[in-house]
Parts: structure tokens; C-alpha cells; sequence
């Protein structure tokens, strides 16, 4: 049986409004955290992922109070995260409303707390947000909202945090972050590759098309994206209608 592929609106939050930016950078207010999760909750969205983009960078914990609001507005799946260090900030996180945390910085300094978390909550609820930037031939992971490189190739520290429990891979290209010029398939293909979990592509995303490509090219099993459902430039919809004429397996509002 083929697993139907999965559309993702991304909340990306910063002091307590959804924002985003180009490459990391040059945030704009995109709106409310709850009312767009209500939005996409009605509009079709497989599932719903919020992060605090700013909680590693400023060393605060995540923003719970943001996480109960939206997932007051769901009955869709909520990953979230954002400055999760240890494993009761996770459980905070999952009685806040999560189905998923989703850890980067903290993971990187202490590989262990994928393992705590995994053990815990189960893999199911894990994801390793693993951002990446080409270096050469190959990617490199960054931390702190995607501002600090690691030194970590990122399809080794993708492989080592599944074998220590993640259970999914949010995988962002920092250089096609909101640019709009098409999901990077050649690394999430080779994420795809590296690992025996789902991989979630993030970052580029502008028509229907990037969609396509990712899904066949990119070997992804979801799709994240902001900017384009913010601002309405496509409908989630329209682009299941599209993939699902293309042969890519969705699933379809009724």
C-alpha cells in the first residue's frame, strides 16, 4: 500500500505571531497563530507544524501558551517546537496540545535527548528539524534558528539521530528558504536515501510544480510550507486536486 503524501502548513512564530523571512532572515507579520490554524484546519491540511523560530537563538524555553491556542483549533496532527532541551520541556509541549516535538539545537549539543524523548513518548513522536545549507557537494546541519553551522554532515547527523529514536525528519534548505524558487530535491533525495524514516521537505516552495517535484524527484513523503498558504497564493485544495491527477497518492476532502 502507498502512503499517502502529506501537506503541511508551517507556523513559524515570533512573539507570538506567525512571520516569516527569506533565508532565515528579514521577518514580516503573517498573521495570528490560532486563527490560521483554524484556517487550514478547514481548508484540507494533512497536518500542522508550529515552531518558535527565535526560542533556541534567545535561550528561552518554547512558547506553550501559543501551542494551546492552536491546538485548540485542530483535530489534525500539531508538531511543534522550538527551544526543547529536555524531556520534561517535551512532555510540556505534548500536554500543551502536540502530537510531535520536534528538537534541532538542543539535540546537536546533547544527542542523548533524542534517545530520552524517543524512549518516552515513542519514535512516532519525535521529529529531528534538521536545517541545512550546501556546503561543496554535500549539506551542512545548522542550529540557533539557522544561523550557527555545526561542522555535522547532514545526512550523517539526519542517520545517527534516527538510529537514537527520531522517527521523522523536518528537513528545511536555509538556501531556498522563502525564495520561492522550488523545494531543494537533490537534498531531500538525499536525506530520503539516508534514512528509513519520513522526511519532510521544507523551504522554496512557490507552485504546484515544486510540489510535483519533490513528491517524485525528492523522494519526500511531505510537503511543509508558509508563505504560499499565508498569503493565499494557493489553495490546499487545488494543489491535492493537482498532485492527485499526477498520480501522487493525497488524501482528498470529501
Amino acid at each position: 500500500m502507498t502512503l499517502a503524501r502529506r501537506i503541511i502548513p508551517c507556523l513559524d512564530v515570533d512573539g507570538g505571531r506567525v512571520v516569516k523571512g527569506v533565508e532565515f532572515e528579514g521577518l514580516r507579520d503573517m498573521g495570528d497563530p490560532a486563527a490560521l490554524a483554524a484556517r487550514y484546519n478547514r481548508e484540507g491540511a494533512d497536518e500542522l507544524a508550529v515552531l518558535d523560530i527565535s526560542a533556541s537563538s534567545q535561550g528561552r524555553g518554547t512558547f506553550l501558551g501559543t501551542i494551546r491556542a492552536v491546538a485548540e483549533q485542530l483535530n489534525i496532527p500539531l508538531t511543534a517546537g522550538g527551544g526543547i532541551r529536555t524531556m520534561e520541556e517535551g512532555r510540556a509541549v505534548l500536554l500543551a496540545g502536540a502530537d510531535k516535538v520536534t528538537v534541532n539545537t538542543a539535540a546537536v549539543e546533547r544527542p542523548e535527548l533524542i534517545s530520552e524523548l524517543s524512549r518516552q513518548f515513542g519514535a512516532q513522536a519525535v521529529v529531528l528539524s534538521l536545517d541545512a545549507r550546501r556546503k561543496g557537494a554535500s549539506w551542512e546541519a545548522y542550529v540557533r534558528g539557522g544561523r550557527q553551522p555545526t561542522g555535522r554532515d547532514a545526512a550523517a547527523w539526519a542517520a545517527e539521530a534516527v538510529s537514537r529514536g527520531a522517527g521523522e525528519i523536518l528537513l528545511t534548505s536555509i538556501d531556498r528558504d522563502g525564495t520561492r524558487s522550488g523545494f531543494d530535491c537533490e537534498l531531500t533525495a538525499a536525506i530520503a536515501a539516508t534514512v528509513p524514516v519520513p522526511v519532510i521537505a521544507s523551504g522554496g516552495a512557490s507552485t504546484f510544480e515544486d510540489f510535483f517535484a519533490v513528491f517524485t524527484r525528492g523522494q519526500a513523503d511531505a510537503a511543509l510550507a508558509a508563505s504560499i498558504f499565508h498569503q493565499e497564493t494557493h489553495s490546499i485544495a487545488a494543489l491535492k486536486e493537482f498532485l492527485a491527477a499526477r498520480g501522487i497518492p493525497v488524501r482528498l476532502s470529501r
